[in-house]
C-alpha cells in the first residue's frame, strides 16, 4: 500500500549534519524512528517471538488474521470504550458544567473506529510503526483541532475513548501478541494526547538555524529517557501514592505517568517554537484541570514533577539552550501553584487530570 506524507514535512527542519552528505530529518520523522528504536531495543516483552525467528509468510498470516479478528470486533470495542469514559468523566462533567451539547459520542466512537481500522491495515500489511506514524499525524492532528475548537476539555472525552477502546482490542489477544500491536496504538495515542502535529507545523516555521528549534532538535530523541527518570523519581519520593492506575511504581501507573511527562514536554517545545504560551493556557491547563481530578493525580504531584522535568532538561541542554524555556516553566509553576489551587476551596485535594493522557484503567 502507498501512503503519501505532507509535503511540507520534506523541508529540511533541523541543522544538517556537516560532517556527512546525508539529508537531516524532518521533526516528524524524527519522533517515529523512536517506535524502530524500541522495537530494536527488545522491549517487543515477554514471550514475543524475535521477528526474524518466523518466515516472513508465517508473520504476515499472523498478523492478517490478528487484524481481522479484532476488526471484526471494533465496533463493539468503540461502544464499550464510551461506555467507560462516560462512567468515568460523568462526575466531573456536572461538576465542571461542561456543554454535554459540545460532546457528540456518535462522532468520536466513529472517528475511533476508523483510526483504529487504519492501525489493523498498517499492522496486517506489517508496515512499520514509524510510517503508521507519518501517515496519520495530520489526521489526527486534525481530528484534535476539530474536538477542541468549541472546547479543550473535549479532548479528554476523546482520548479516553481512543485509550479505552485499543485496551479493549488488545485484551482480547494472548499476552504474546500484545506488544507489536500495541506499538501501533501507542502511535494514536501518542499524537491524540499531545500536540505533535502542532509542533511539526511551528518547526517548518521555524528558520533551520534558530536557536529555539535546534534546542528541540536536542530534546526529542531522549524525551522519553526524560520521561522515564521523572517518573522514577517522583514513584521513589512518593511509594505509597496511589492514581486511579495504582501505584507509582507499578507498571500500568508508571506508563501513565511518563506519557503524562512527554505530554507536558512536547507542549513546551510548542511554547518555545511558537514563542508564546497560548498552547497551555488554552489547551494543556484546561484539560489538566478536567481530567487529573478524576485520575486522582494531586496537582503536588504535578508542581513536583515540573520541577524534576526541569532539572532533567537542564542536564541534557547546554545552559543558552536551556534558558530558553525558563519563561515557559515559570508560567506552568504560576498556572499549576498552590495559589491557584488552594487547600481551602477543597480542589487541591483533587488533583489535577492527566496531562497528556491518562490511561488508568
Amino acid at each position: 500500500m502507498e501512503h503519501h506524507i505532507n509535503p511540507r514535512f520534506d523541508r529540511y527542519i533541523l541543522r544538517p549534519d556537516k560532517s556527512s552528505a546525508r539529508p537531516v530529518t524532518s521533526l516528524a520523522q524524527q519522533w517515529a524512528k523512536r517506535y524502530v528504536q524500541n522495537l530494536q531495543g527488545g522491549s517487543v516483552g515477554a514471550g514475543e517471538p524475535a521477528v526474524g525467528k518466523l518466515t516472513a509468510v508465517g508473520r504476515k498470516q499472523s498478523r492478517v488474521e490478528t487484524a481481522e479478528q479484532l476488526r471484526q470486533s471494533l465496533r463493539l470495542a468503540c461502544a464499550g470504550g464510551w461506555s467507560k469514559t462516560e462512567m468515568l468523566l460523568a462526575r466531573e462533567v456536572k461538576r465542571q458544567g461542561l456543554d454535554l451539547d459540545l460532546i457528540n459520542p456518535w462522532q468520536i466512537a466513529a472517528d475511533a473506529h476508523q483510526i483504529y481500522e487504519r492501525a489493523l491495515e498498517f499492522y496486517a500489511d506489517r508496515e512499520a510503526p514509524q510510517q503508521f506514524s507519518l501517515a496519520i499525524s495530520r489526521e489526527i492532528g486534525r481530528l484534535r483541532q476539530t474536538h477542541t475548537a468549541a472546547d479543550p476539555r473535549v479532548l479528554g472525552f476523546v482520548n479516553l475513548q481512543f485509550h479505552h477502546t485499543g485496551q479493549l482490542l488488545l485484551e482480547q489477544l494472548p499476552d504474546s501478541e500484545r506488544p507489536q500491536l500495541g506499538y501501533y496504538f501507542k502511535v494514536i495515542e501518542d499524537n491524540l494526547n499531545m500536540p505533535l502535529q502542532r509542533s511539526y507545523e511551528a518547526a517548518v516555521a521555524r528558520d533551520s538555524e534558530s536557536p529555539e528549534l535546534l534546542a528541540v532538535q536536542q530534546l526529542l530523541p531522549v524525551s522519553s529517557e526524560i520521561a522515564e527518570k521523572v517518573c522514577w523519581r517522583v514513584a521513589q519520593l512518593h511509594p505509597n501514592y496511589r492514581t486511579l492506575s495504582g501505584l507509582l511504581s507499578q507498571p500500568r501507573a508508571n506508563l501513565s505517568s511518563a506519557i503524562d511527562v512527554e505530554m507536558f514536554q512536547v507542549y513546551l517545545w510548542v511554547c518555545l517554537l511558537e514563542g508564546s504560551i497560548a498552547a497551555v493556557q488554552q489547551e494543556l491547563f484546561p484539560l489538566c484541570v478536567f481530567l487529573y481530578p478524576v485520575l486522582g493525580i494531586k496537582w503536588e504531584l504535578v508542581r513536583q514533577m515540573l520541577s524534576l522535568l526541569q532539572e532533567e532538561m537542564q542536564r541534557c541542554l547546554p545552559a543558552d539552550s536551556h534558558a530558553l524555556f525558563a519563561p515557559y516553566f515559570q508560567a506552568l509553576s504560576e498556572m499549576f501553584s498552590p495559589e491557584v489551587f488552594a487547600k481551602g476551596d477543597g480542589r487541591e485535594e483533587l488533583s489535577i487530570e492527566n496531562l497528556g493522557n491518562y490511561m488508568a484503567g
